[in-house]
């Protein structure tokens, strides 16, 4: 059987791709190992899909080359795949942050891109693991459970190995490999940080959440940090989660919005306070800290210089994550497919005519709150125009 394009991968990428080439009048075939499509589609934004977001800007993604990006969000922004959305009934809400939620299911976006792939007559093999792709003559030949497809151009659309009980594997990689692509070395990304035993106290507070500011380096996020039986979680810490490196420290400010002096101030206005009331944060948290300090007793009771160094502290509390989640825990996978490789206007590699890369798999990673959909919707575009 002869196609003019094969994808493999029937995710958010992979569909947008085979919809778009489809409705150009290309035929093409979607081939996924797993029995339907769009599994981590259905699981995401809590199974409302956070489809796109209304920021998205190439700044907000990591990649060995970050203007890689560019050409792809510039050419098919979030407005544009909104503007589906609304021509598809599909109601929708923004939750915070430019953060764009379907109000009924994250099934209502994957039965989009199927209509949308269905009126481009798509073929879809769905439940049929690939054996092997072989290339020559023109054309890619892929070996699947029951039969062998080709097709001159072959689309490398099945992500990362991020949340494997979903059905993900690394598979992308293994054909960038054999064709000659170079591959950035893939990591968990927007994942639960773990701690170690010397901070084992903070794991007592699992289910405790406030709003800080993490930070990196020179990476910063500030949103709701969740303290958990392993270790931290919680937007704040998923974002910092992409940018940080093993055996290097976090720094949280736990008051982000605390005036200067602030418990000085409180110990002349009420010096018979109990400390632990003074601290605007959880009750078990502030306990915790101020346990780690070393302070107790009323505000009256402590010296400037004490007060003075537990505030600096909140400001820049330090936390030495000893690992992440992993994969199972990973909402995405960072790395992949070097970009150094791939014409940023179709996502086509450079050296190897007709094969193409996109979404997941390619290392171009989003920040939480849709900008990885986003991605997904614009590189599947980019190669779907040029197939």
């Amino acid at each position: 059987m002869s196609y003019d394009a094969i994808v493999i991968g029937a995710g958010a990428a992979g569909l947008m791709c085979a919809a778009t080439a489809g409705q150009r009048g290309r035929r093409v075939l979607v081939v996924d190992h797993n029995a339907e499509p769009g599994r981590k589609i259905l699981i995401s934004g809590g199974g409302r899909c956070n489809f796109t977001n209304l920021h998205t800007a190439p700044d907000r993604y990591l990649s060995a080359n970050p203007h890689f990006a560019k050409s792809a969000l510039s050419r098919y922004t979030a407005r544009d795949f909104l503007d589906l959305v609304e021509a598809h009934g599909i109601a929708w809400h923004e939750k915070t942050l430019g953060q764009l939620f379907c109000d009924g299911s994250a099934r209502q976006i994957v039965d989009l891109l199927l209509t949308e792939c269905a009126k481009g007559a798509v073929d879809l093999a769905l439940g049929e693991p690939v054996r092997g792709v072989e290339h020559g003559d023109g054309h890619y030949r892929v070996t699947l459970g029951s039969c062998t497809v080709s097709a001159p151009a072959l689309v490398l659309a099945s992500g990362g190995p991020s949340i494997p009980k979903l059905g993900a594997t690394g598979l992308a990689y293994e054909l960038a490999r054999q064709f000659g692509l170079s591959v950035v070395q893939p990591r968990p990304a927007l994942v639960p940080l773990t701690l170690g035993a010397d901070e084992a106290l903070f794991r007592e507070l699992s289910g405790v959440s406030a709003e800080v500011e993490v930070r990196w380096n020179k990476v910063r996020f500030r949103e709701a940090a969740l303290f958990t039986h392993r270790g931290l979680s919680g937007p704040a810490m998923l974002q910092i989660s992409s940018y940080w490196q093993h055996r290097t420290p976090i720094a949280v400010d736990f008051l982000p919005d605390a005036a200067p002096d602030w418990l000085l101030t409180a110990k002349r206005e009420r010096p018979r306070q109990q400390l632990a009331r003074s601290v605007p944060l959880p009750e078990r948290l502030a306990a915790v800290l101020l346990d780690r300090a070393g302070l107790s007793g009323e505000l009256g009771a402590q010296s400037d210089k004490a007060l003075r160094a537990f505030e600096a502290r909140l400001a820049d509390w330090p936390f030495h994550p000893n690992g992440t989640e992993g994969y199972a825990k990973a909402e995405v996978t960072a790395g992949g497919i070097a970009t150094s490789g791939l014409s940023s206007r179709t996502m086509e590699a450079q050296k190897v005519p007709g094969l193409y890369a996109i979404g997941e798999a390619v290392d171009v990673t989003g920040w939480l709150g849709g900008y990885n959909f986003q991605w997904a919707w614009a590189s599947g575009r980019a190669a779907g125009e040029a197939i």
